[in-house]
């Protein structure tokens, strides 16, 4: 079951790098976000490949949102980003997104990569307004509905 998140709006909402310990609050967030969430096994094991990182907003302990990525020499590509669903629309996934950009530039990263489902539209809006722009399509990606997968690509440029 979830843990409660404090509605107190006067504790500050803080950004940090998540690791293995965080594994199960990643996973109770997939539950509720994602028709295809990760277990939590693999969450857990997400942590032991170098490649991988992850980033969370919190309040105070809970976690409201979260991104996951894989990154090489010079891009990133963004593997899941979820936002508790009371707390969409508040600017918790642009401000993840942000920050996770704002790594990626001081890694060196040179472009961002994701894929988004084609009826996602507040995703594909986000995504947009952050500077994203569509590459490409993966027909019937999406294994439990069938649906199309929009590939996305962001520059960065310092």
């Amino acid at each position: 079951m979830c843990a409660s998140v404090s509605s107190d709006a006067s504790v500050p909402v803080a950004f940090q790098r998540l690791d293995a310990r965080h594994a199960v609050a990643m996973w109770e967030l997939e539950q509720r976000c994602f028709s295809l969430p990760w277990s939590e096994a693999q969450c857990r094991a997400a942590f032991e490949q170098p490649a991988f990182a992850a980033f969370g907003l919190f309040r105070g302990m809970d976690l409201l949102a979260y991104t996951s990525v894989y990154h090489t020499l010079d891009e990133l590509e963004i593997l899941n980003l979820a936002v508790r669903p009371e707390e969409r629309r508040k600017g918790f996934g642009r401000r993840i997104l942000g920050m996770a950009l704002q790594v990626a530039r001081k890694m060196g990263m040179q472009k961002v990569l994701l894929e988004v489902r084609v009826g996602n539209h507040a995703a594909i809006g986000l995504y947009q307004g952050s500077g994203f722009r569509q590459v490409g399509v993966r027909p019937r990606y999406y294994t439990d509905t069938g649906e199309d997968a929009l590939i996305y690509v962001c520059l960065l440029q310092e």
